[in-house]
């Protein structure tokens, strides 16, 4: 079963980036929200910018939210 939200942001690995996925297809590894918001005018969303990435429902943040971008502190 995929998620119920077409965008995933994956927890933070040991050099800060985050996996995004779309659709069931992961586009690569972010950096910072303004990364987030350029892989997904690349599929399309063209009109998105910084804080559509922040504040839309249609994306799941696992292991911190759009603040969280260092190395999992817990791991």
């Amino acid at each position: 079963m995929t998620s119920a939200t077409p965008v995933v942001i994956y927890p933070p690995d040991e050099q800060g980036g985050r996996r995004v996925r779309v659709a069931g297809q992961i586009l690569g590894r972010a950096y910072s929200v303004n990364d987030v918001a350029r892989m997904l005018q690349e599929v399309g969303l063209h009109d998105w910018d910084e804080m559509d990435v922040v504040r839309s429902a249609l994306i799941e943040w696992r292991g911190g939210g759009p603040d969280r971008w260092g190395p999992d502190e817990n791991g």
